[in-house]
């Protein structure tokens, strides 16, 4: 497989590695305190980071919306990067939004012609390329674009799963709206509205020769039909048989016509996404603005938002209630805005003041019931809340101690990460932090005994593996961290224990 290539792009395909972990300092909470949705403020290459150790694997839709090095100034964002930084810029941060993506997952990236083709290939390297799985293009406008050579009328929406097939068969279908659904009618009463009711004839044919699907059918007024030249009929004779004694078989108003399978609007489960998204489905870029204009006032609203439409389709396709949604280049708003109101939960991470000044108020908004966007068309009704964090301190200080910032909670996780590779799904509160293929994890730091002295603390003495064996005992490989031991190697060999001293053998980095 082809590779892209750009000055500085090893430095760039280090990045991520390189990026020093940070502490998330909570701020405040809004609406309900036990939600745990997040927005946080800061550089979303550092918020990526801190994120992974809680949440690798763990997030089941991520939309980004990021700069598209389009060389014009916005008020909000650089959008006049050169091209090779905004690879450099780009590559780091979707390695690290790979890494937290569950194997069911899916990464949307909006992006118009200036980079599409250019990211295409670098999301090829990053997920496989053939995790890709479309490239939707978005009617952006309704009204023709008159100032450039050609019109710009479009952007596109890349798609790819880690795993193609999970994704396919969790996705949802996009429901059918009245206009799609006038096919289904009651020929008894056109003004029906109730969907198990309404119906349509669907042909009972299918491409190809199947011999135990070639039978002669005789309709109820003496015609006989065999299936057309090419084809054969969809089903065989005894599950025809079936359909027609269920009266699920239409022939036709003369009773003579092919036979058609009688399928109601209350059986359809909704049309297969497919790449053609136009303004009257999902929105456009004016009624994206206009909703700008009604949250934050003209004066200051967000220069290149997308319409609540566009994410709520995004959002339905692909993840379902209570699957985590993350939007790392958050901007306004929208895609928390409307995770939220669709029962989604989410992370949004913004580095600007307009995390404060644009997302913050919005989201309030949101809790407090505000029927913009798609409120209405879903009957939001308010409620549920989020938690606001900032970057804090990184894990480590200049001299390469841990931070004294750092508490157990935060560094019990991130060794719990390292160590195993999962993410942190529990409060740690004890200094065992689980069992992982039969090695048992242990963290000394903090005083979590109850003082620091070495007999209680967060030195492993005899006394303190006592009270581990009694109070947390396993039988496998056990690691314990601790600022030292006094224990010497045979006894810590005897005791199968590897003991690692903090803070020289925590790795991360």
């Amino acid at each position: 497989m082809p590779f892209l290539d750009w000055v500085n792009k090893t430095q760039a395909v280090g990045t991520s590695v390189e990026t020093p972990y940070h502490l998330l300092q909570f701020q405040a909470a809004f609406g309900d305190a036990a939600a745990d949705n997040l927005l946080i403020q800061g550089d979303n290459l550092k918020a990526l980071k801190a994120l992974l150790p809680f949440y690798r694997s763990q997030v089941k839709c991520i939309y980004i919306d990021p700069p598209y090095n389009t060389q014009s100034a916005f008020t909000h964002y650089d959008d006049k990067l050169e091209h090779s930084q905004w690879l450099s810029m780009m590559y780091p941060r979707l390695v690290l939004l790979r890494d937290l993506l569950a194997e069911d997952g899916s990464i949307w990236v909006s992006i118009d012609d200036r980079e599409a083709h250019y990211l295409k290939v670098m999301m090829d390297e990053i997920f496989g390329r053939g995790a890709f799985i479309a490239s939707n293009v978005w009617q952006k406008r309704y009204s023709r674009e008159n100032r450039e050579s050609i019109g710009d009328v479009h952007e596109y929406i890349m798609v790819y799963a880690k795993s193609p097939d999970r994704f396919k068969s969790a996705r949802n279908r996009v429901p059918l709206d009245e206009a799609q659904a006038k096919i289904y009618r009651n020929p008894d009463n056109p003004k029906e509205t109730d969907p198990t009711k309404r119906w349509r004839g669907l042909p009972m044919t299918a491409q190809g020769y199947r011999p135990n699907q070639m039978y002669t059918i005789t309709a109820p007024n003496g015609k006989t039909h065999v299936p057309p030249e090419g084809r054969c009929w969809s089903t065989i004779e005894s599950e025809f048989l079936k359909l027609k004694d269920a009266g699920r078989i239409y022939w036709g108003k003369d009773g003579n016509a092919q036979p058609s399978v009688i399928r109601y609007l209350s059986e359809v489960e909704g049309l297969v996404p497919w790449t053609w998204w136009p303004h009257d489905d999902v929105g456009h870029t004016d009624e994206s603005k206009k909703e700008c204009n009604l949250l934050f006032g003209a004066d200051v609203s967000f220069g290149t938002p997308k319409p609540e439409r566009l994410l709520q389709r995004i959002l339905h396709i692909a993840p379902n209630p209570g699957d985590l949604v993350l939007d790392s280049f958050l901007g306004s708003g929208t895609t928390a805005a409307v995770a939220h109101k669709m029962g989604r939960r989410w992370i949004g991470v913004e580095m600007g003041e307009h995390a404060v000044s644009h997302c913050m108020p919005r989201l309030e908004k949101v809790i407090a019931g505000e029927q913009g966007g798609i409120s209405k068309a879903i009957d939001w009704q308010g409620g549920g809340g989020f938690g606001f964090h900032t970057l804090g301190e990184p894990v480590f200080d200049a001299d390469g101690g841990i931070h004294p910032n750092v508490r157990f909670g935060p560094l019990a996780a991130y060794l719990w990460h390292f160590e195993t590779g999962d993410a942190a799904r529990q409060e740690f509160t004890t200094p065992f932090l689980g069992v992982h293929n039969n090695t048992a994890y242990y963290l000394l730091y903090n005083g979590i005994l109850g003082d620091r002295r070495p007999q209680g603390g967060n030195v492993l003495t005899s006394t303190v593996l006592a009270y581990l064996n009694e109070t947390f005992p396993h039988d496998g490989p056990r690691v314990i961290y601790g600022e030292t031991t006094r224990l010497g190697e045979a006894r810590l060999r005897e005791a199968n224990i590897v003991f690692k001293q903090i803070p020289y053998d925590i790795k991360v980095r």
